[in-house]
Formats: C-alpha cells, sequence, structure tokens
C-alpha cells in the first residue's frame, strides 16, 4: 500500500489528483461547520446534549437514532449546517433510479444507450437529488422548529415567519446539491468514487470524538480498578481488530465462475478458445443492506421525536433502540428489534443484488460473445446456474454482514463498552479505503504500462 501511494506521488498527473481530492474533502469539512441561516445556537446544543434523556441516564432510543444519522453526516446535524442532508438524498436517488430502470423500459433502454444514456440517467438523477433534498430539508426545518431550533416559535409571525423557514430549507437543499457537484468532480477529476469518499470522510472526521468519549469513560476514572480499566481496553480493541479483520475478508471475497470461449476463425487463423471466469463478490450489496435496515429502523424514531417535546420515550421505539438489544440489564424483550435489524439485512442484500446484478443479461452477453460455463448448456441452464451461485453467496455475504454488525451491538450489550462507531462506520471506512487504493493502483499501472508502450 505506502509503495503504491509513493509511485503514485511520483507521477504528477496522479500527484494532482490526489491533490484535488484532497481540497475537495477541505472543502466539505468547512461546509460542515457553517450553520443554516437564524438557527438558534444554544437551543440547537441544549436539544442534542439533553434530548429525550431518559430518567435513569440511560441512552434512549431517540438519542440512539440521532447519533446514527449524525455519524453520517459528519456531525453537521448537530451544527445544522448547510451540509446537514450530507449525501443521502444522492445515495436515495442513485437506489430509486435503479429501481425505476428495472419497472420502466424507456429508462432501461436510455441506461443501456451507451454514454449517452449513462448521461441522460445521472442529469435525471441529479434532477431527483434536488427533489428528494427539498422534501427532506422541509421536514427536518419544521420538525425542529418545534423542538425550538429558531428560538419561540410564537416570536415567528408574517412575514418573518415564511422568510426564516424558505431561507432554511433552501440553504439545506443547495447545501445538498453542493455536494453531489462535489462528489462528482472527485469522481471526474480526483481518484475513487466521489460520493463514497465524501461519505466516508464525514465518518471518519467523528472517530476522534467518539474515541476520546471511549477513553474518558472506560479507561479513565478514580472508581475504576487497574484491572477493569485493562479489560475494557482489551474489550474494545478486540472488537475494533476484529470488525475491521472480517470486513476486508468479506469485502475481498470473491466467487469466480470459470468461463470457456469458443474457438473463431478470423482469415486464416483461429482465434479465441480463450479461458476466463466472471468475478462474483461475495458481499455484492456492499454495505447497502446494513444502511437501509438501520435507517429503517431509526427513521419513524426521528419522525416521533421531532413531534414529542415532553421528551418522553414511548415504548414501541425501546424495541428500535440499539443499546436494549442483547442487554441483560434492559430486558431481553427488546431484542427482538435486534432480530427484526438482522432479518431486514438479509432481505435487503437478496433485494438489492437482484436489482443490480441480472443472471439472466450476463448469460445472454455471454453467449452473444460465444462463451459459455463448462459443463453447462448456454441459455435457460446458464440462468439457473447463475442464479443458485449468486443466492448461495448472498446469503453468505448477509451472514457476515449480520455477524460483522452485531459484534458491536453484542459487546455493547453484555459488558456495556458502547462503540459510537459500529460496524457500518467500519464496513464503509474499510470498504472505500480499499477501493480508493485498488483505483490509484491501477491508475499507475496503466501509466507504467503506456510509458513503456510510448518506449517501444
Amino acid at each position: 500500500m505506502l509503495e503504491t501511494l509513493k509511485k503514485a506521488f511520483k507521477i504528477k498527473e496522479i500527484r494532482k489528483r490526489l491533490f484535488f481530492t484532497l481540497l475537495m474533502l477541505v472543502v466539505v469539512r468547512l461546509g460542515c461547520q457553517i450553520p443554516i441561516p437564524f438557527v438558534d445556537g444554544k437551543a440547537l446544543s441544549d436539544l442534542f446534549a439533553g434530548l429525550a434523556q431518559s430518567a435513569d441516564g440511560t441512552r434512549t432510543a431517540t438519542q440512539d437514532a440521532f447519533n446514527f444519522f449524525s455519524i453520517f453526516t459528519g456531525q453537521s446535524l448537530e451544527k445544522m449546517s448547510i451540509f446537514a442532508l450530507n449525501i443521502t438524498p444522492y445515495i436515495t436517488s442513485s437506489i430509486i433510479m435503479q429501481l425505476l430502470t428495472i419497472a420502466i423500459p424507456k429508462l432501461d433502454e436510455i441506461q443501456k444507450d451507451g454514454e449517452e444514456g449513462r448521461k441522460k440517467i445521472a442529469e435525471i438523477t441529479r434532477y431527483l437529488t434536488v427533489g428528494l433534498a427539498l422534501i427532506e430539508s422541509t421536514a427536518m426545518v419544521f420538525g425542529f422548529k418545534n423542538q425550538g431550533l429558531f428560538g419561540d416559535v410564537n416570536s415567528l409571525k408574517g412575514a418573518h415567519y415564511w422568510i426564516v423557514i424558505i431561507t432554511c430549507i433552501l440553504a439545506m437543499t443547495a447545501g445538498s446539491a453542493v455536494l453531489m457537484w462535489i462528489g462528482e468532480r472527485i469522481t471526474e477529476s480526483g481518484v475513487g468514487n466521489g460520493i463514497s469518499i465524501v461519505l466516508t470522510i464525514n465518518i471518519i472526521s467523528s472517530i476522534p470524538s467518539d474515541v476520546k468519549n471511549l477513553f474518558t469513560q472506560y479507561l479513565t476514572g478514580e472508581n475504576r480498578s487497574k484491572g477493569e480499566i485493562i479489560l475494557n481496553a482489551l474489550i474494545i480493541s478486540a472488537i475494533l481488530i476484529g470488525v475491521v479483520v472480517l470486513v476486508v475478508i468479506l469485502q475481498g471475497a470473491i466467487r469466480k465462475i470459470g468461463v470457456q470461449m469458443s474457438q473463431k476463425v478470423q482469415g486464416r487463423r483461429q482465434v479465441g478458445a480463450q479461458q476466463s471466469n466472471i468475478p462474483l463478490r461475495v458481499n455484492t450489496a456492499g454495505v447497502i443492506p446494513v444502511i437501509f435496515a438501520s435507517s429503517l429502523l431509526q427513521f419513524p424514531v426521528v419522525i416521533y421525536s421531532f413531534f414529542n417535546a415532553q421528551g418522553r420515550q414511548a415504548e414501541w421505539a425501546k424495541y428500535l433502540s440499539q443499546s436494549n438489544w442483547l442487554n441483560p440489564t434492559t430486558g431481553w424483550k427488546y431484542s427482538i428489534g435486534f432480530v427484526v435489524y438482522l432479518l431486514l439485512i438479509i432481505f435487503f442484500a437478496y433485494f438489492y443484488t437482484s436489482i443490480t446484478f441480472n443472471p439472466r443479461e450476463v448469460a445472454k452477453n455471454l453467449n452473444d460473445r460465444g462463451g459459455f460455463i463448462p459443463g453447462i448448456r448456454s441459455g435457460k441452464p446458464t440462468v439457473s446456474y447463475l442464479t443458485k451461485i449468486l443466492n448461495y453467496i448472498i446469503f453468505i455475504g448477509a451472514v457476515g454482514l449480520c455477524i460483522v454488525a452485531t459484534i458491536p451491538i453484542a459487546a455493547s450489550g453484555f459488558s456495556g463498552v458502547a462503540l459510537g462507531f459500529g460496524g457500518t462506520s467500519i464496513i464503509i471506512i474499510v470498504g472505500v479505503i480499499l477501493e480508493t487504493l485498488e483505483t490509484i493502483k491501477s491508475m499507475v499501472s496503466e501509466r507504467n504500462f503506456s510509458t513503456v508502450k510510448g518506449i517501444f
């Protein structure tokens, strides 16, 4: 890895791309510190400091929900910055477009229309992103308004009321659009997938404060014995190392399906008869199933908190709180929510893979190129074989995701050592870092190949 980075910095073109990516990430982090207009800083601080604080001091479902979204926005949600929505509208719109290309034949035709088709799909995705950002920002502004985000609600009257509301909505919508633009520019002129990198840098930005809180809460204090401090340190280290190792294995695992290309006669020569393979990632859906499952469980809690001015925690919300899962002190009945969480991960793993990988399309392309899987006839038998293999590896990948997501939750429930960043964050960070390094490596290899080719 270090050798690849050294070679990359020696190449002027790649070095420019790396510096451009770094510059854009600095802009992202600066934007996360700029609050939207008319926000009452003290009310905002008080809101997130004591939001739905339970009587016994334990974490509530509302705190878990806002902590989840705060991590993914790089804590810009806590500051109600212009980037408070982050790039979630873009991610959501991209997934919606993938679904629509399956449901609407016209969009499917556009997508298959080469480079021009991809540009049209990207343009539609941008418009959809702005629309979703507008809806989300409107919901957040009106929801936080009820929590005193803009001071005394009664003082907002007439034209002033609508000026405040509209300005805040437009600021958050524009912020999400700017982040989308930055992500696309990184993809085009920088290194790696810009959207993934923006999401990752925001998650990484919250790690120092989480580590500080862990250190303060579990590794210091006059009431803790030396043995207890050592035990907590070992538990935290084991969790982090174990999750990272599992993620690396899960992200790199590939199931290769052997392919044989038929011979063709070109002039007087016979070409083809080459052996190749179809690489299928075990974790085909990536981190999407975990994000979807977590968001689906946390969304009702966030909506409830917007309209719950008294700050009381509903009984049903306790089932959705990760701090209550696998926790003997709060009661095992709340772990029903954990079971639902795992089932949602498995469901979304199959669902997302089904819309991104089409065995019928792969079999058709293979047949058009004169290829076949040894021992499997072309056509329907190939489709059935690919579907069988795909279902098998999806299940393995989904189980792997469940294990990675479970480790921090189980450790928190049984030992009380709560991690601010869980399996979802680590999957994203490790996955994007590995993907970006692979991109840099391929750019270095391509540059070296071009240089050698130019010499000869």
